[in-house]
């Protein structure tokens, strides 16, 4: 039996070495190349072919305009002027992604919605997309709702008048606050207060108009919002000095465009018209030289941005000029934010969190690469 056992060793060694042999006496046999993994259409480097459009964008496209839900009158946001006509930061951006989309910054309707109508607007189809300085909070996001991108980072505040001399929101012991029912604000302003142990009187409206007007006749000591909003209420006070803004910002409030959830395609098309806005004031495009930059630019990056290199269109379902028509429509972002909501403005808010990645100080508006 040990013989046997020994035997078998010996001839498992003796392949293992003729094995050994054979590996090297026979020359190396090349590998079989791995099939490239592209979307049906596209080429092996990755390149898609042009998108089909989704049911939003054939919405679009067969009724020849964009419905845009806005605020029905916030100055500096959405309003309209003497003439008629829609102005405003959120206005600004509706205007860029008609242009993105069919080629016309006036192919929009402007849908005015508040704050309970807003998201069922939305959602019952009534508008395309809301551009209506809303929160992007997870109970909505989780609602059948998607947030392609943050176009102003904001904060709630507090709003008294100057002659209560107070320097803190944690000297509103007992105040009376008016604040907007069915909002993020009625939530924080709950949350603040709670926190630090201070007694409070809500005064629950149903609008923000409602709340300037409670407010404006003393039925409460502060009003209470997004600082942008409290700024944009004050420009409409006879005296607007005799009122103050406290220094306490209590929450975050990213505000954004919102999609109804399910078009993956309408979504892209909204994010990226967004950031090609902020990725042309990162490169210097303007509204002023883009067509120059078109025919004389050396840079990649501007050339892809304005649809003058590479295949940008397709991957949208869009042409490949549709950021180039978005800038056109009214400027880059800090165009568009320098007109409604800064220097340019009633308003004359600082950039803050929404400069450039790069400003000096820096902002959090990063622009990710059309490529």
């Amino acid at each position: 039996m040990r013989r046997i056992g020994i035997r078998i060793i010996a001839a498992a060694a003796l392949a293992l070495a003729a094995a050994a042999c054979d590996e090297r006496e026979t020359p190396a046999q090349p590998a079989e190349p791995l099939p490239v993994q592209t979307p049906e259409g596209g080429d092996d480097l990755g390149r898609p072919a042009p998108r089909e459009a989704g049911p939003t964008l054939t919405v679009i496209r067969s009724r020849g305009r964009l419905n845009c839900g806005v605020h029905p009158g916030l100055v500096g946001f959405a309003y309209t002027d003497n003439q008629g006509r829609w102005r405003g930061f959120d206005v600004d951006f509706c205007r860029a992604l008609a242009a993105a989309v069919l080629g016309n910054p006036n192919a929009v309707r402007f849908v005015p919605v508040d704050n309970a109508q807003r998201l069922p607007a939305l959602a019952e189809g009534r508008v395309d997309v809301l551009w209506r300085n809303t929160s992007w909070t997870l109970g909505r996001d989780g609602s059948g709702f998607d947030f392609p991108g943050v176009n102003y980072y904001d904060g709630q505040g507090f709003l008294v008048r100057r002659s209560l001399a107070l320097a803190s929101a944690t000297e509103l012991n007992g105040a009376r606050v008016c604040v907007q029912g069915r909002s993020t604000s009625e939530l924080n302003l709950a949350d603040f207060f709670r926190a630090r142990g201070i007694e409070y009187t809500p005064v629950v409206v149903r609008s923000e108009a409602e709340a300037r007007e409670t407010y404006i006749r003393e039925g409460c000591d502060a009003l209470t919002a997004d600082v942008s909003a409290l700024a944009a209420a004050r420009t409409t006070f006879s005296d607007a000095r005799a009122h103050v803004i406290l220094p306490e910002v209590i929450s975050r409030e990213p505000l954004g465009p919102v999609v109804r959830e399910g078009d993956d395609q309408w979504e892209d098309i909204v994010r990226w018209t967004l950031n090609a806005l902020i990725l042309a004031e990162s490169l210097g495009v303007t509204e002023a030289n883009l067509e120059e930059l078109a025919e004389s630019s050396a840079d990649p990056q501007v050339r892809r941005l304005l649809g003058v290199e590479g295949e940008v269109g397709a991957p949208l379902g869009l042409s490949d000029a549709w950021a180039r028509q978005a800038i056109a429509a009214g400027g880059n972002y800090g165009e568009i934010f320098d007109r409604n909501l800064g220097s340019g403005s009633m308003l004359n808010l600082a950039r803050g969190l929404n400069a450039l990645w790069t400003a000096e100080p820096p902002g959090v508006m990063y622009p990710a690469p059309i490529r």
